[in-house]
């Protein structure tokens, strides 16, 4: 699952709602750093209320993805997504098409969900503006298995980007996957990628409510 679907139901929360986005932000600061479920668990009740929400969002996300990666239909569609990836990009035999198809399924489903209402998006991006990113940053120290001062500036800078509203744009959409790919190594994607988008998007939102976690 990707941010949005992790985090757009604790809107009223904004420290849940940070936390759940934990985990992938530590993804873009530093792919050593980790907050694993069981640490975090610990956390739930700290006497710091902010902590304790954070470590509640960590668990949630953790949760989530768990669930989610299992599901018959995550298979389905993301081994569907890497082979039609894989045909586009016919001298690629290696990791990229895998990886892509993954991604895509989630980064999709934050798509259907914007379509489906548009202020999930704004309520997201509201209650994160409510976070105080130097607490955010404390709470994650004390739960991570290092530390880090880059999560203070991240926070304000993934808020000015707003980048989960170009995911609704086909070629904003290969942007931010070309993002993705300078990021962990990987070569760029041709445009001739965005031919597949429309299809997919469809297989998402008719699977949506089978991508989605079941109720708590």
């Amino acid at each position: 699952m990707n941010y949005l679907a992790h985090g757009w139901r604790f809107a009223h929360d904004p420290y849940v709602l940070a936390g759940t986005a934990v985990p992938d932000w530590l993804n873009v600061i530093d792919r050593r750093m980790k907050v694993r479920s069981k640490t975090a668990a610990l956390f739930v009740i700290d006497k710091d209320p902010a902590t304790a929400a954070i470590a509640h969002g960590i668990v949630q996300h953790h949760r989530d993805d768990a669930w989610f990666h299992e599901t018959p239909t995550f298979a389905r569609l993301s081994g569907e997504f890497s082979r039609q990836l894989a045909a586009v990009l016919p001298n690629d035999e290696g990791f990229r098409p895998w990886f892509l198809g993954h991604i895509l399924v989630e980064l999709l489903l934050d798509a259907a969900l914007i379509e489906e209402d548009p202020r999930r998006l704004d309520d997201y991006y509201a209650a994160l503006a409510a976070v105080d990113a130097t607490a955010t940053q404390s709470a994650v120290n004390a739960i991570a298995t290092k530390t880090t001062d880059r999560l203070a500036v991240l926070l304000p800078r993934f808020l000015a980007e707003r980048f989960l509203y170009d995911y609704r744009d086909d070629g904003k959409l290969l942007t931010r996957l070309n993002g993705v790919m300078q990021r962990v190594g990987l070569p760029q994607l041709p445009v001739e990628v965005t031919k597949l988008f429309a299809t997919m998007r469809e297989s998402v939102r008719e699977s949506r409510t089978a991508l989605f976690p079941q109720p708590e």
